[in-house]
């Protein structure tokens, strides 16, 4: 969000919002004030994208995607938000500002990040020396023997960090103090007795923390050095763990970067679909293999983060994770995650004993590329695996089978999507379709999941009218006679009128769009930046589709309708209430409540007669 007065907001205010996305996708006036195209974040042949010239925000009512300029620019190009900024500012012609920070924390969390940044970056190249010196020898030995060659070190950076714990620390000494090189992550250290923890002398305890290993470098979608991997080239007690990460750092959080990202965009792009093996190795062999689409997870089940990390690229990706038990672990909470992330997804078997690597190793590119091609749908996948797990020619094998399947059809965000699968598993495991559904309504009403999915909330026709009313920023010429909230002015000013009657009469309580009317109401002015409140993505969503298709003109008749249909639902619905409420009070013979809710009655029939 742009702060008021600050470079960002400059920014905002100075580009056209239609120019910068015109500058990516090719856009068609539609009406008065709105452009449509195709939409850059999914895949479409009839255009649902729309760019809004007066309010300056996007929305598309295909996939959902909404936000101003920057969010334009990060999703599209991959990128943070302060890039994004620098990249409009350079598009419309903005002279970038020296760097500048809010307060002394700031500026030097700043000198940290670089700090950090660069002594990853120096480390890097100490770790590419040692490769190539004679102590790398064992090294290089074992990547050739696993393929990997010249061109791939290069590519990827490939390194080898001695035996020594004390060669990178000398070497990082001269150009970073202790504190940043305590902070890499780079080093242990050990305390001596009797020795402060800070101090002279105190750094000749630090020692290298990846020491006779092969190191991996961990970018960042800019394709900064980060964090390492290192493999172990030792055996028995001393070896350690076969493969060491970098701990969390103020540079690094493992569960928001994915192995290789920042190659392989562009080639995810283009072919519109991922490759997802689960470590380094992997990784690299089928990259070499000229497969340039390929990411890693490093080990761990997909996060979130890696999720909407990889999502701004495509939302389809081919698992191909081992198929040891670790292997189908990861993959299975991977899997999980994709599919309530809306992925769509296709699972690459291999035969036992063969992971991507060795795969592409001892049968080569072209049939890896076959078996690629070859890659079943998920759900198909799955559907065979339970078949084949359980005796499903028996009703007590197609119980069981069902009740395997079922929390992974629950994890599918769209009913409709659900209900297709639920009639694909009816036939083929030779059950009722009605009984299947039936089964899913059921454990839907008991489950607990950590990822809901809410459906598309539907609104009546006063609260989108509210809701418009909310987020104008203009007045309203009220003519003699017409008196939409029982304050009649010269002028309306439609927010200031529907914060009052809202305020004042709650009418918004329990309605569908209750967060999003109340946040509207709290939004301190009405030019404060729509897309910008703290909204969920629903409301955020919702929001942004009702600005959209603002084609019918805000009069006080129509905002007096509006009010007038609320009222009348909330009559309605107290109506509702005291009916249920005198029944209860008759069955427990309580004369007083009873009298009490019949006068309650008669007031509200009363009133709803009325109207």
């Amino acid at each position: 969000m742009s702060n008021p007065g600050s470079f960002s907001d400059t920014v905002k205010q100075q580009a056209d919002i239609v120019r910068v996305v015109g500058d990516y996708i090719k856009l068609k006036k539609s009406g008065t004030q709105n452009f449509t195209g195709l939409c850059p974040f999914h895949d479409e042949k009839t255009p649902s994208f729309s760019v809004h010239a007066t309010r300056q925000f996007y929305h598309c009512f295909g996939c959902g995607a909404s936000g101003d300029v920057f969010t334009f620019v990060q999703k599209l190009e991959s990128v943070t938000f302060p890039e994004a900024v620098r990249a409009v500012a350079q598009k419309i012609g903005i002279p970038l500002p020296k760097a500048s920070f809010s307060g002394p924390a700031e500026a030097q969390e700043a000198r940290l990040r670089a700090a950090l940044l660069d002594a990853h970056e120096r480390a890097c190249i100490f770790f590419e020396e040692q490769l190539q010196r004679p102590e790398g020898a064992r090294a290089r030995e074992y990547l050739t023997g696993r393929g990997v060659n010249e061109e791939a070190i290069r590519t990827f950076r490939i390194g080898f960090a001695p035996e020594s714990g004390f060669l990178l620390r000398d070497r990082l000494r001269p150009g970073f103090d202790e504190e940043i090189m305590r902070a890499s992550g780079l080093f242990s250290w050990k305390q001596e007795a009797g020795q402060p923890e800070k101090g002279s002398g105190a750094s000749a305890l630090l020692y290298s923390k990846f020491r006779n290993r092969i190191m991996f470098p961990i970018s960042s979608e800019s394709g900064k050095v980060i964090a390492f991997t290192g493999r172990t080239l030792e055996t028995g007690d001393r070896a350690g763990p076969k493969y060491l990460n970098s701990p969390e750092t103020p540079i690094y959080s493992k569960s928001r970067v994915l192995f290789n990202l920042d190659r392989a965009r562009e080639a995810i792009r283009k072919l519109d679909y991922a490759i997802l093996v689960e470590g380094q190795m992997d990784c690299i062999s089928v990259f070499a293999a000229g497969f340039h689409n390929v990411i890693a997870s490093s080990g761990t089940a997909f996060t979130e983060a890696q999720a909407r990390l990889l999502a701004r690229s495509s939302r389809n990706i081919v698992v191909n994770f081992d198929p040891d038990a670790a292997g189908a672990a990861a993959a299975e909470r991977s899997l999980a995650l994709l599919v309530a992330e809306d992925f769509q997804i296709k699972v690459l078997p291999l035969a036992a004993g063969f992971d991507p690597d060795l795969f592409l190793r001892r049968r080569g590119r072209d049939a890896y590329g076959e078996a690629l091609r070859r890659s079943p749908k998920y759900f198909d996948f799955l559907i065979e695996r339970a078949r084949h797990s359980f005796p499903v020619r028996s009703p007590e094998g197609k119980v069981q089978a069902v009740n395997f399947l079922l929390p992974h059809i629950h994890r599918v965000p769209h009913r409709i999507a659900r209900d297709e699968l639920a009639v694909q598993v009816a036939q083929k495991l030779g059950i009722d379709s009605a009984v299947l559904r039936q089964e899913l309504k059921h454990a839907a009403r008991t489950r607990s999941s950590t990822v809901k999915v809410p459906d598309e909330i539907q609104l009546t026709d006063a609260e989108r009218i509210l809701i418009r009313a909310l987020a104008s920023a203009g007045q309203l010429r009220v003519e003699h006679g017409t008196n939409p909230v029982s304050e009649p002015d010269e002028q309306l000013d439609p927010r200031r009128q529907a914060q009052f009657v809202l305020g004042k009469e709650r009418l918004h309580a329990g309605l569908a769009s209750e967060a999003l009317l109340q946040a509207l109401m709290d939004a301190e002015t009405p030019s404060e930046d729509l897309m910008a409140l703290p909204l969920q993505e629903t409301d955020r969503r919702l929001l942004a589709g009702i600005l959209m298709e603002e084609h019918e003109e805000l009069t006080p008749e129509l905002l007096e309708g509006a009010v007038d249909a609320l009222r009348r639902r909330h009559l309605e619905r107290r109506q509702r209430q005291i009916k249920a409420q005198i029944v209860e009070a008759e069955r427990l013979r309580d004369s007083d409540s009873l009298s009490r809710l019949m006068q309650e009655k008669v007031a509200v029939d009363r009133a709803l007669a009325a109207r």
